[in-house]
């Protein structure tokens, strides 16, 4: 008998998926355990196994086409040749898009009605202006993008000999440049803004792009975060002279680690000391969370967006297993291929744009969890040293915090210990 296949759930915030490539073809036998597709999900591209063997008789949701969980994807049967002519598909019926209301035309600033979200609050509407059609663009373009005046035998004549003519000053009326005015206009070393193309588009052209599943996850999440959350920054500039020479030291006899997997490792026995800092806000029961492990969540720039493997029980790994298991945290995640366990959940999150040249900056909190450590690149800068100033290697770390569950003076003691392990770093080898 036919039965139907459904948009399985992947992730507690998975809403809807979009199949990203059918494994299985319509007419072939599918065993119970083997994959049967991929699916983008807002979290990562998985495989997904068929829980039962059948026969896949029909895709209903084609490559490339979303569906929301428990949505009727694909049919099945047992048999190879049943029917299933007039068989309607199990699985929830997505509501159909409501038709858009007709109304007068508006002037062409008028922004839609503000669509409401979540706290009783209102978005606001922010749309593109439409593209200038009727603008024209100025040309031929002069010194300073106005129009050349010359006569029509001084057009030709500097044609024919290759003069650009925004390099010739003109002798005639109102600058106007006479044809015997381009024996001078020939410098040796002629200087000039140089020609431009003539556009093609109109001013203000653009395109609309649809977010994927992840990216969508990624807009809803943080724009909640930084709505209904009250953010708090503390900003601590370290030196990082001896983490610098540490780390050499270590890669001349092969054992290579990066800034960060110190950064982590720091970061890991500082909660340890700051255990009010390895907390969260459970919004639905108005309770902080007080998490009983280091559950590091490391930010990962992915192809489809953001995301943040997570280093489990980070305190008790030492600095060589830190790093091993970062690199094939984002490879896995660089390739799609992470397990629900190794992004969902965390205790704290740690973000770097270091490696990027990025000195500075501040990052949006991953809910439910109430801080995230920013991490810069190293600087080379003065500072004062025994009241001289000399040349110096910093790097700056700032706390974003959830101020319902920590106040600034423990961020900033957390901070602190940060920064004494990293400035001694050899703590960090123990």
């Amino acid at each position: 008998m036919p039965f139907t296949f459904t948009m399985p759930k992947l992730s507690p915030t998975m809403e809807e998926g979009t199949i990203a490539k059918w494994r299985k073809k319509e007419g072939e036998f599918v065993k119970a355990g083997e994959v049967l597709l991929e699916i983008a999900t807002d979290k990562a591209t998985v495989e997904h196994s068929a829980l039962d063997e059948g026969w896949l008789r029909k895709i209903l949701i084609k490559e490339g086409g979303t569906a929301v969980v428990n949505q009727a994807i694909a049919i099945f049967t047992e048999k190879k040749d049943e029917s299933i002519e007039g068989y309607v598909p199990e699985g929830i019926t997505p509501k159909p898009a409501a038709p858009a209301p007709i109304k007068e035309e508006a002037p062409a600033k008028e922004a839609p009605a503000p669509k409401p979200v979540t706290g009783g609050l209102a978005l606001p509407a922010f749309v593109p202006e439409p593209p200038l059609k009727e603008y024209t663009f100025a040309g031929p373009e002069g010194e300073m993008g106005g129009p050349i005046l010359s006569s029509p035998l001084a057009k030709r004549l500097a044609k024919e000999k290759n003069i650009d003519l925004t390099t010739v000053k003109g002798t005639g009326p109102h600058g106007r440049i006479m044809s015997q005015d381009l024996d001078l206009g020939q410098p040796a070393t002629p200087v000039t803004f140089g020609r431009r193309e003539t556009p093609t588009l109109p001013p203000g052209t653009y395109e609309e792009v649809p977010l994927t599943p992840m990216r969508k996850i990624i807009a809803q999440r943080l724009q909640e975060s930084k709505t209904f959350i009250p953010h708090f920054y503390c900003t601590l500039e370290i030196n990082a002279e001896k983490l610098i020479s540490l780390r050499a030291e270590l890669a001349s006899v092969s054992l290579k680690v990066s800034f960060n997997d110190f950064i982590l490792r720091a970061t890991a026995l500082a909660l340890r000391q700051h255990p009010d800092v390895n907390s969260g806000f459970n919004t639905v029961t108005n309770t902080i969370i007080r998490f009983k492990t280091i559950d590091l969540s490391v930010a990962v720039n992915v192809p489809a967006g953001l995301i943040t493997p997570i280093i489990r029980h980070a305190d008790f790994k030492n600095l060589g297993q830190l790093s091993q298991e970062m690199k094939l945290l984002v490879a896995r995640a660089r390739d799609g291929k992470l397990a629900r366990e190794e992004y969902i959940g965390g205790s704290f999150s740690v973000s770097n744009l270091g490696m990027f040249g990025i000195t500075e900056f501040v990052a949006i909190i991953n809910p439910p969890q109430a801080a995230i450590l920013a991490i810069g690149g190293i600087e080379d800068k003065p500072i004062v040293k025994d009241g001289n100033v000399v040349p110096g290697k910093t790097m700056r770390l700032t706390l974003s915090a959830d101020h319902r569950v920590i106040d600034g003076a423990e961020g900033a003691k957390f901070l602190k210990t940060v920064q004494n392990f990293l400035e001694n770093p050899s703590l960090l080898l123990l």
